[in-house]
């Protein structure tokens, strides 16, 4: 009986062990990115040496590549970070009553985080890869909902992947080039303009589904396919096909 009672008690005694070593674990990993975003702010990518992470975390060296294998893996996990908590400042709009102004406040936030985090930024940006994260990929969700906002209501003036690569593109170069400047040639015109220009590029300001031309249409119908439930999947494709020819032909 005392055998039994042992050995079904033990699993459960395993499992909190367990349970505690891998909270132990992420807790000790936080307080390294923690402690490497401070270094990272104070001193830019330089200061970030495993050793020095290591002191300002309370640990000693071999702990950070046991938690994140090298250097690299590190600085992968800072920039993790950094965008997690850019999508935290996210505030997303179900139903905008203007989908421009809130695609201007949406760029405006993304350039407002650069400018506040500008060594996390550019840690993030510097290279191409760190783009792979799930935090960044969700943030991209969320652009593209504003972007498929503005086509189903006739305001997109190219198409949805080429509008998110604008907008992404014109916000990271805006961040990134203001940085680059002395204090003395930051001209805020040149953040409003690069919006401005964003704006202009991906959108009508009147619904193009008011024009006589077909492909306002295709791209409002284009953004509202993937909802719809009566079409088969082929017809639905076949019809996404036909649609993108009459709005690229637009």
């Amino acid at each position: 009986m005392l055998y039994r009672r042992y050995m079904t008690q033990r699993p459960h005694g395993g499992s909190r062990a367990a349970d505690a070593a891998t909270l132990g674990r992420e807790q000790t990993r936080q307080r390294v990115i923690e402690a490497a975003i401070g270094l990272l702010a104070r001193g830019g990518r330089d200061a970030v040496t495993t050793r020095a992470v290591a002191d300002a975390a309370g640990l000693r060296p071999p702990a950070i590549y046991r938690l994140f294998g090298d250097k690299d893996g590190l600085l992968d996990a800072v920039a993790e970070h950094g965008f997690a908590a850019f999508l935290a400042t996210k505030h997303v709009a179900p139903d905008p009553a203007d989908p421009i102004e809130d695609l201007r406040a949406g760029w405006d936030a993304a350039v407002e985080f650069g400018l506040a985090n500008p060594a996390l930024y550019t840690l993030m940006y510097s290279e191409p890869t760190r783009t792979n994260s799930a935090a960044f990929r969700a943030g991209m969700e969320i652009l593209m909902g504003r972007i498929r906002r503005l086509a189903a209501h006739g305001l997109l003036r190219v198409d949805e992947e080429l509008a998110a690569q604008i907008v992404h593109a014109t916000g990271r170069g805006a961040v990134l080039t203001w940085l680059s400047l002395s204090e003395d040639r930051r001209d805020p015109a040149l953040l409003t303009t690069l919006r401005e220009s964003m704006v202009a590029a991906v959108t009508n300001q009147q619904p193009a589904v008011r024009d006589t031309g077909p492909a306002g249409a295709a791209r409002a119908l284009r953004a509202a396919l993937p909802e719809q439930t009566t079409l088969s999947s082929a017809e639905q494709q076949l019809l996404g096909e036909w649609l993108d020819r009459l709005a690229a032909a637009g």
